[in-house]
């Protein structure tokens, strides 16, 4: 059970990278690939670590989303699915950070 709730977490991480691999972040694209080794390290301080770079990834989507629409709206194009995308995209990374508090995890972890 507790390595079927790690997917979530790995997805998100997953697409953090790519997403700073496309705007042409190799270093953050890299800690992105490198917060997932963190799941291998049964410690609460790995978990609380995996926890806070999901959570700044879900303040990364919002910035994005807020850059992109702006700009589309602005050259007068729709956004409205662009937005409904990132927003959905924003909210999965945050609640990837939320499995933490599933028991199964929160003994492995010693949380």
């Amino acid at each position: 059970m507790p390595a079927a709730l790690l997917v979530f977490p790995s997805l998100a991480a997953a697409l953090l990278a790519a997403h700073f691999y496309r705007a042409g972040q190799a270093a953050l694209a890299a800690l992105s690939v490198a917060a997932l080794l963190l799941l291998a390290v049964p410690r609460a301080w790995a978990a609380r670590a995996l926890q806070a770079a999901l959570l700044l990834g879900a303040f990364e989507w919002l910035r994005t989303l807020f850059v992109f629409a702006s700009a589309r709206a602005s050259m007068g194009q729709p956004y409205l699915r662009l937005t409904l995308i990132l927003l959905a995209v924003a909210a999965f990374t945050a609640a990837s950070a939320a499995v933490f508090r599933q028991s199964a995890l929160r003994r492995r972890y010693r949380l």
